[in-house]
């Protein structure tokens, strides 16, 4: 079962007895689940597990949910921020299937977008903090995805929640989007909810409400993800007005897929198709061959996706069909609260 089918299981769109069964079962499979993560939570809360510190200010960005939130838009965002207050700082990340150290497709997107910052990939991430401080002299460190992650201390977690699905349908993996209950909110010290333009004001409302019945003194701050343009291979840019004015195909492997389409057609652009693979898929020619082959079929002018899918597929796509293939630039709008995080921040460093 592909990712979408996955999603539209779990959130109930798909109707009928067998889904209605699947759906139950899925929820039954979550409950061991959810006991492995409560235990382990114990574990950390009461000081049974060892938590390491890294000897300066760690940052971390996370969520608890699957899937896209915008979590790298806000690494990026934060990075940027702490390069301007001349503060050495270095990304710790898993890097998603990585092996070696190797650059992956957002470690990739994260060293484009901050050419000052160390990015340390090693999904032992107090072995990273180690490497980043000691080698590369860093004085702060931001942990991307890392709100579960727990053996290294952490000054700062600020959880990033998509407004579009903020609790992942409800229910714990793998009968719905939840890496941890609700409740672990309370561990942060601040929520960004981003994609904040793509749901109703009272639905975010609601959200902003049961956020703060779980964490009442929590800092929010809501944030849209924005575009400015469209690179295709060799740095050209193309505006979002002449976007406007062409017929594209669109693909994406990313965890919130309809996010990603869901803007273009906000964005008035002609989607004469698309096709969409799971979360950090990795392309093959064949794959590039097959989405080419659609935007043929359709009379694209272009084949756009995001940055992640270009990074993974710009490769394949060197010089060798008659339809460009591009990426939308995004970065992260903060709508309001960007002030009150960016005190925490300080604090946080001020007190090292």
């Amino acid at each position: 079962m592909d990712q979408n089918s996955f999603r539209n299981l779990i959130s109930g769109a798909d109707k009928g007895l067998f889904n209605t069964l699947v759906r139950l079962v899925l929820r039954i499979v979550s409950v061991p689940y959810r006991i492995a993560v409560f235990v382990r939570n114990f574990g950390y809360n009461k000081g049974i597990s060892s938590i390491h510190k890294a000897g300066v200010p760690v940052i971390s960005i996370g969520n608890i949910t699957t899937g896209g939130t915008g979590k790298t838009p806000l690494v990026i965002w934060l990075c940027k921020m702490l390069e301007a207050k001349s503060i050495a700082c270095a990304v710790l990340t898993r890097g998603y299937k990585a092996q070696d150290a190797e650059i992956t497709d957002e470690p990739a997107i994260l060293a484009r977008a901050c050419p000052q910052a160390r990015v340390v990939v090693n999904p032992d991430r107090v072995a990273g903090a180690a490497k980043a401080v000691e080698k590369f002299g860093a004085k702060a460190l931001v942990m991307d995805d890392g709100f579960q992650h727990r053996r290294l201390h952490r000054d700062l977690d600020i959880v990033a929640i998509d407004a579009t699905c903020p609790f992942g349908f409800g229910h714990m993996l793998p009968g719905g989007l939840l890496r941890e209950p609700k409740a672990a909110i309370k561990r942060a010290q601040a929520v960004v909810i981003t994609r904040y333009d793509q749901s109703s004001t009272k639905r975010t409302d609601k959200l902003v409400t049961a956020i703060k019945k779980i964490a009442p003194d929590i800092t929010i701050a809501k944030a849209t993800h924005k575009h400015t343009s469209a690179k295709i291979m060799k740095g050209r840019e193309i505006s979002l007005q002449e976007l406007k004015e062409l017929d594209i195909f669109a693909f994406c492997g990313v965890g919130n897929p309809n996010a990603f389409l869901g803007n273009l057609k906000s964005y008035g652009f002609n989607v004469k198709g698309s096709k969409v693979f799971n979360d950090h898929h990795d392309f093959t020619g064949d794959d590039i061959a097959a989405i080419y082959d659609e935007a043929k079929k359709v009379d694209a002018d272009l084949i756009l996706s995001t940055e992640k899918d270009w990074v993974k597929t710009a490769l394949l796509v060197r010089d060798r069909f008659d339809i460009d293939f591009a990426f939308l630039t995004l970065e992260l709008d903060f709508i309001e609260g960007a002030d009150k995080i960016e005190a925490l921040v300080d604090a946080v460093v001020a007190g090292a």
